[in-house]
């Protein structure tokens, strides 16, 4: 999906770039979730990738199946459907959310546990990770029973791990080279 995220960050910033321009950053995000969760359904996914159809059909389909009611979302999407990038919309999604958090000074953390965190351990542990990261954290929790004890924490390309399993894999390398 590398290629996905090259392709789709000039249409995120610039839709990014008109929302701000319209004031609509957090409707147009609704907008761009449905059409990610559309297009990533497989029907309408082969629907997309059929030859027959022109881009015109494709785009007017996927605008009436989400019920896209802004004029300038429905010309993004007609200029996504004559450049055959519909299928990167969840990627284009994705990167207009992140810019939509970088304006608020919001970054998105991923905790993964060993076990379930109770809710005062997730609140002093957001709390130490805002402190240390120095901005707003969007929290999401994922239990990942290989980790033994600890978390692993992943805020945009750095990782954090505090893990028992990362611990053990630091000390084996240690020990063999």
């Amino acid at each position: 999906m590398a290629e996905f995220a090259t392709i789709a960050r000039p249409y995120a910033k610039a839709l990014f770039g008109v929302a701000q321009e319209q004031n609509q950053i957090e409707s147009w995000l609704g907008g761009l979730k449905q059409l990610a969760t559309a297009v990533q359904q497989p029907k309408v996914a082969a629907l997309i990738e059929q030859p027959e159809s022109t881009s015109a059909e494709k785009a007017l389909m996927l605008i009436e199946l989400v019920g896209l009611g802004d004029a300038k979302l429905k010309n993004f999407v007609s200029i996504l459907a004559e450049q055959k990038r519909l299928l990167v919309l969840p990627e284009i999604y994705a990167q207009y959310q992140d810019l939509t958090l970088a304006l608020n000074h919001t970054k998105r953390a991923l905790i993964r546990s060993a076990y379930a965190l109770n809710a005062a351990q997730l609140a002093d542990l957001t709390a130490e990770l805002q402190q240390r990261f120095g901005s707003t954290l969007e929290i999401r929790t994922e239990v990942d029973p290989d980790l033994i004890g600890g978390v692993k924490v992943e805020i945009g390309d750095q990782v954090l791990d505090l893990s028992l399993q990362g611990k053990l894999n630091a000390l084996y390398a240690a020990m063999t080279n």
